[in-house]
């Protein structure tokens, strides 16, 4: 039997992400259709779970009866006290928590390089996190979350994936993600784990 599961993004590389995720288990991923045109919702939560909620909820109003999935997800690095954390997608603003948009991945890869500059490598450890919402009709019905622990590279590597992906090293596999196939990545991201939860419980409901 082949599903078709709607996710609330027009973020190309959580496309691939999640449709890399999907794909060994007969599943398409599709971006709500015109999902440009309806009204943006502000990010303006604390979490990651709020703002999952937040996008899942509005958007899934927008397509009546449907179960819709949204994601927030970024990156934690323990020597910048959880930094850049809900704030991952806009980091390289001068105020992260009042910047209406995000900001260039290799501005942000740049402040995170900047700002670790003087740290050690065994220091430079972090993780990627991320918290699915699937709402139906305004609603919430379950959220779920992934996380993958990493290190920082001081220098990008890899030219797939997108964010933080070229600095975010897996010692599991001696890559950063951004060397990996989206088949590949799904495997090991916290994009892949936190969709498997979503999966295991879609399939019982």
């Amino acid at each position: 039997m082949h599903f078709q599961i709607l996710l609330a993004t027009s973020n190309a590389g959580k496309l691939r992400d999640f449709t890399g995720a999907a794909a060994p288990f007969g599943i398409t991923i599709a971006s709500i259709p015109n999902f440009s045109s309806l009204p943006q919702v502000v990010e303006d939560g604390a979490t990651f779970e709020e703002n999952a909620r937040k996008k899942a909820e509005s958007y899934s109003l927008a397509v009546s009866g449907e179960l819709v999935l949204a994601d927030d997800s970024g990156l934690e690095i323990d020597a910048l006290g959880g930094a850049p954390g809900v704030y991952s997608a806009r980091y390289a603003a001068d105020e992260p928590h009042t910047a209406e948009g995000n900001t260039d991945d290799e501005a942000n890869n740049a402040r995170v390089l900047r700002e670790l500059k003087s740290v050690l490598e065994q220091k430079r450890t972090a993780r990627f996190i991320c918290v699915l919402a699937v709402a139906r009709d305004g609603q919430t019905v379950h959220t779920f979350r992934g996380a993958a622990e990493g290190v920082i590279l001081d220098t990008p590597k890899g030219k797939n994936g997108f964010g933080y992906d070229p600095l975010f090293y897996f010692p599991q596999i001696g890559k950063s993600f951004a060397e990996l196939s989206a088949e590949e990545k799904a495997q090991y991201s916290h994009r892949g784990a936190a969709f498997r939860s979503f999966l295991a419980w879609f399939r019982t409901t």
